[in-house]
């Protein structure tokens, strides 16, 4: 594993593959688009291990899709309702801070990042949440099938002491945008969860996984998303949106909760890359070996 880590937006490859790019810096919105759109601290691209791209940014339909990303919808902070998420809004945004430790090895390549999620309602900005991510890419593998396997763990703590509420709402938390062949051509998106759910009755529903697919370039491509065992309201609610290529897991789908100053939020997710549709034994057992790794015990 290879990964290109002079700077705070850089590639993660194996050999001259690139498999993603983490966004530090604020990236560059296309032209036209309102310079409130403008973010980092998310990921984008990811590439398939045929070199198809799998994720999207800044779509014309929501220019605050960003490939994989972690904010907050419905929140209250202060006593103001503030959107991370949906920065057209002006209420809130999430903010690169800095780039921490980083490895590779020929095994896997990583990295530490913070990000701050700062609330716009008051008089002057104020940091609501410190977040934390950490990504782990491994080495592809080739059977029984070419395979990209990345984990990303969240972490979020509350920067003053005051709580960041959040309500029952339908999506925020983890997201994903899948690539705009997905939407742009008919019939070119499909979802398929760990209950067998579909996008047709899938949305607002629980899952262990999803897997998002789509043709790109004609050739199916596709990312299976876990969710870990130990998250919070795991397994966590999901948001399968019926009209774009869009997945979130949302533990706020189940009701109010908050983040205190006293019980930071930690979430811990899996990707699986491939350039095919879902393959259900497969994913099952890259789930539970993931989810629930055999336990040796010595006598």
């Amino acid at each position: 594993m290879m990964a290109d880590l002079l700077s705070r937006c850089f590639t993660l490859d194996a050999g001259d593959k690139p498999i993603l790019t983490y966004q530090g810096d604020p990236s560059t919105p296309p032209a036209g688009v309102d310079p409130v759109f403008t973010r980092g601290g998310y990921i984008h691209p990811v590439f398939t291990p045929a070199g198809k791209l799998l994720t999207d940014d800044y779509t014309p339909d929501h220019k605050h899709h960003h490939g994989i990303w972690s904010p907050w919808t419905k929140t209250e902070f202060e006593g103001r309702h503030t959107d991370f998420w949906n920065m057209g809004d002006k209420t809130g945004r999430v903010e690169f801070v800095k780039l921490g430790d980083t490895f590779s090895n020929g095994v896997a390549a990583g990295f530490r990042t913070f990000h701050r999620m700062v609330a716009l309602g008051g008089k002057e900005p104020k940091t609501a949440l410190n977040e934390t991510w950490d990504v782990t890419v491994y080495a592809p593998i080739t059977a029984p099938q070419p395979l990209y396997i990345f984990d990303l763990i969240i972490h979020q703590e509350c920067a003053t002491q005051s709580p960041l509420i959040l309500p029952k709402y339908h999506y925020g938390g983890l997201g994903f945008r899948g690539n705009r062949q997905w939407k742009d051509i008919k019939d070119n998106c499909f979802f398929l969860t760990s209950e067998g759910k579909d996008r047709s009755n899938g949305n607002e529903t629980k899952g262990r996984w999803c897997y998002i697919s789509g043709r790109t370039d004609g050739q199916m491509t596709g990312v299976a998303i876990f969710d870990h065992p130990s998250n919070f309201r795991s397994p966590q609610g999901m948001r399968l949106n019926p009209d774009i290529p869009f997945f979130c897991y949302c533990p706020s789908q189940d009701g109010d909760w908050q983040i205190t100053p006293d019980k930071p939020y930690t979430a811990r997710y899996r990707f699986i890359v491939a350039d095919a549709g879902p393959d259900k034994e497969l994913i099952e057992r890259l789930y539970t070996d993931w989810a629930n790794p055999p336990k040796a015990e010595v006598k």
